[in-house]
């Protein structure tokens, strides 16, 4: 199981004893940061598709205001791969979302840790 979150603040998460000042990815085996978008404040399918197959839940948190926008496909295309929900919220939010969903479910989440 991944690390559990232990702070967040605008452009920085901790997550077990390590700092990320990079936007990132956990999967239940991996951690990836950076994180790049084609565009930068908009998710695309295509930026979260290589994580999402065999997970239960994708959390994408949209930023410290929650700036990032997601298209529509990527619910969409979610489920069609048996994603049984996918939340998408402001990063201080989805950091709490993440640390009770994890080891409980199989989670994907995606963090913007800025705007």
């Amino acid at each position: 199981m991944p690390p559990l979150i232990k702070n967040y603040t605008f452009g920085k998460l901790v997550l077990g004893d390590k700092i990320y000042e990079k936007d990132l990815i956990i999967t239940p085996t991996e951690i990836h940061s950076p994180w790049w978008r084609k565009e930068g404040h908009y998710l695309r399918w295509e930026d979260i598709e290589p994580w999402v197959k065999g997970v239960e839940i994708l959390i994408v948190g949209s930023g410290y205001y929650g700036v990032l926008k997601v298209d529509d496909d990527v619910e969409k295309n979610a489920r069609k791969m048996g994603v049984e929900e996918v939340i998408v919220c402001p990063t201080a939010e989805a950091c709490g979302k993440y640390n009770s969903l994890v080891g409980v479910k199989k989670v994907v989440a995606a963090f913007h840790l800025t705007c």
